[in-house]
């Protein structure tokens, strides 16, 4: 591989600035930049010079000889001042002297590429790095350290010894013994469902953790969206007023419930609009709402659900979960309550007073299965989410295949397709497409 080089240190100023190099020619280029290299692992002062021996900056330089070094490769850090400007100029010397600009995410990459780090801790690294909670910290951290590759990873080689195990029985199929017709087998078919269940289970917490869960506020103008979203919020990030259509635009803000990210989206009141300003932001609203994992439909409790309000009701996607809520009880005198009425799951509260806000967040929590005291949680991606239900499918359509009808071929591959699809989790089985779609999300520099 060529010789890669990147800031890998956060776009803008700071106190320390980072340049990365990694490849063959590191240490030479490093060598041409500083004058000597430290011994692998020790630190020392440099000057970092240019072509004509004018001193670029001053700095820590650091050597990580092959293959003990984050890719696997020879690695030197040049640590100098956080100025964008020097950072470039040490980033330009080093492509003139043979390197090139890094892809985002190269640096990752090799590392696994090199059997660093198996996929799902490559993508740990970029999870830690984007990670808005402490509990989504804490989660990354123990992916990183290969919590979740060793599950994986055990899982793989239980299904590895079975499968190997029903194609030798297949193999030698005219001896007298069915070893297939064995209820172990159907046993242990069972308890690698079980542990798909539980690894499931647990990266969908983790899952959550990473991506959080976007939530819509719609209604009526003056329902109290804005007001709800101020209390969600922690402060006053909406203007709130008496006068209706106050809110034109998306309002968003990023809040978390229990280490669970939400993003709330206030939103414009949807009605009959003629103001061509007002019939904008109404559209906006209806694009938002769209793309929302959930809705809350704010009505005024005062005035219960209006014809309107059931208009809108009818309007908004059937596939997007909704809660009602039923705002202004401190108006209406209603106690804050949560129920199911006509399908729907109703929320009485007042966004002035805060009465009920307890309730509605607990409720978002649990709607989404988040437990935030659950502390085996490791961070996962919805692609991990999608290989563990088709390696479940192939795990209980093999089991079908035995116990139905006996046949081991089919079980055999089906636990093939169970094996290719746990498999993609950590990269053993892998297409470039895939790790170039995934490290392409990652910052330049990582």
């Amino acid at each position: 591989m060529d010789t890669i080089v990147a800031i890998a240190t956060a776009p803008g100023r700071g106190g320390v600035g980072i340049v990365r190099l990694s490849g063959s020619k590191s240490a030479e280029i490093a060598r041409v930049f500083c004058g000597k290299l430290p011994a692998p692992r020790h630190a020392q002062f440099s000057y970092f010079k240019d072509d004509d021996g004018e001193i670029i900056d001053s700095g820590v330089v650091i050597y990580f000889a092959n293959p003990a070094s984050f890719t696997g490769e020879d690695v030197v850090e040049l640590q100098g001042h956080g100025s964008p400007v020097v950072l470039d100029r040490l980033c330009q010397r080093a492509i003139s002297l043979g390197a090139r600009m890094a892809r985002p995410g190269e640096f990752s990459e090799r590392a696994f590429l090199n059997n660093k780090m198996d996929l799902a801790q490559a993508e740990a690294v970029a999870d830690l790095i984007d990670s808005s909670t402490q509990q989504a910290a804490r989660s990354a951290m123990r992916s990183l350290q290969g919590v979740f590759s060793d599950r994986v990873n055990k899982l793989l080689t239980q299904l590895t010894e079975l499968r190997m195990f029903v194609e030798a029985s297949i193999d030698f199929s005219d001896e007298e013994i069915d070893f297939l017709a064995e209820a172990a087998v159907a046993e242990q078919l069972q308890a690698l469902l079980k542990t798909v269940d539980a690894i499931s289970s647990s990266a969908q917490q983790g899952r959550l953790l990473r991506d959080g869960m976007s939530v819509v506020l719609a209604g009526q103008p003056n329902a109290g969206k804005s007001s709800l979203h101020n209390q969600l919020a922690g402060h006053d990030a909406a203007i709130v007023t008496e006068v209706a259509g106050t809110t034109r635009d998306i309002l968003r803000e990023q809040i978390h419930l229990g280490g669970l990210p939400l993003r709330i989206s206030d939103t414009a009141g949807l009605h009959d609009a003629t103001d061509i300003v007002e019939q904008e932001g109404i559209r906006r609203t209806q694009t938002e709402i769209a793309q929302a994992d959930h809705i809350l439909l704010i009505i005024d409790d005062g005035q219960g659900m209006t014809d309107k309000d059931k208009q809108i009701r009818a309007e908004l996607p059937q596939h997007i979960p909704l809660t009602i809520i039923h705002n202004k009880i401190d108006k209406s005198g209603k106690k804050a309550t949560i129920n199911d009425e006509a399908g729907d799951t109703q929320i009485y509260l007042s966004a002035k007073t805060g009465e009920g806000m307890d309730l509605l967040e607990k409720y978002l929590c649990d709607s989404v299965g988040y437990h935030p005291q659950d502390e085996g949680v490791f961070i996962a991606r919805r692609r991990h989410l999608d290989a563990l239900a088709r390696t479940h499918t192939a795990i209980n359509a093999g089991y079908h295949c035995l116990t139905g009808m006996g046949a081991g071929e089919l079980l055999a591959e089906e636990l093939r397709q169970a094996q290719q699809a746990l498999g993609e989790i950590t990269g053993a089985f892998s297409n470039e497409d895939l790790l170039d779609k995934i490290f392409s999300s990652f910052c330049i520099g990582k």
